[in-house]
This record gives structure tokens, sequence and C-alpha cells, in this order.
């Protein structure tokens, strides 16, 4: 991502039902997701129109839905879902870093978090396929 634009996302915060043990499952935790997305900006800025970059409204939202309507044993997985999510869902994302934390974990030591970082670049379609249409393909004016 050395040299590209980027959409971040920092600090957004959800309660959700992850972890390894059943009681972690039923209890629940606080989660943070910061991303930073590779998005050429250019059409945007040249535009000033919203369909032609990604909402980062609609990413978040995205997250979030994820994050609290599945459960996960690990962070990895949850992580990995939500990487393949954005990139199935909003085409121009050619990059994505993605941090989620457990915030105050249940463990032996004291710590504010723990936490995954999961860098991923959109494989290259097929050659000779046709990629499907994504919602972030819907033109949006507002």
């Amino acid at each position: 991502m050395s040299e590209t634009d980027s959409i971040l996302i920092d600090g957004l915060e959800f309660y959700a039902y992850h972890g390894a043990s059943d009681q972690e499952q039923t209890v629940g935790h606080r989660y943070r997701v910061d991303v930073r997305l590779a998005v050429d900006t250019r059409p945007a800025a040249r535009s000033d129109h919203l369909h032609d970059t990604v909402s980062y409204s609609r990413v978040a939202k995205r997250i979030v839905e994820i994050g609290t309507s599945e459960q996960f044993r690990l962070l990895e997985a949850l992580a990995g879902r939500l990487i393949a999510t954005l990139f199935a869902e909003f085409a121009p994302i050619q990059e994505i870093r993605l941090t989620v934390k457990k915030l105050c974990p249940p463990m032996n030591a004291i710590v504010a978090s723990v936490g995954v970082e999961i860098v991923r670049r959109r494989e290259a379609p097929e050659e000779g396929a046709i990629a499907p249409l994504s919602a972030s393909d819907e033109r949006i004016d507002s």
C-alpha cells in the first residue's frame, strides 16, 4: 500500500460473541476494527460524487453487521470473513489492511487488547472470467 490512495476507518467498535471458549461466546466482548482500503480516489476527487469511490459508511455498516450477526472461535476467522465480504461487495478495493482487536480479553494477564492484523490484495480474475456485479457497482447520488 505504499504508493496508493487509502480510505481509512479507525476505531470502529461493536459488542459481539466471538471466542475460543463457550463462555466467551455466551458473555461476549467489545471489539475494535481498524481498516485501510487501497482505492484509487482520483475519480472521486475529480467528480466530487460518492458513486466514484467506496462509501466508508457502507463499509462500516457491513463490518458491524458481520461482527454482530455471526460467531467465530478465532479472530483470524472473523477477520478473514470481513475481508472476503469487503472484496466481494466493493469492487474498487484493491488491497485491505484490517485489524481486529478484542478489548480487555479474559486471560491471566492484564492487557488492553489482543488482536490480529491481516493484509490481503485482491486476486486477479482468471483469464476470460467475467466478474459479477457487486453492491458497490450500484449508483448512489447521496
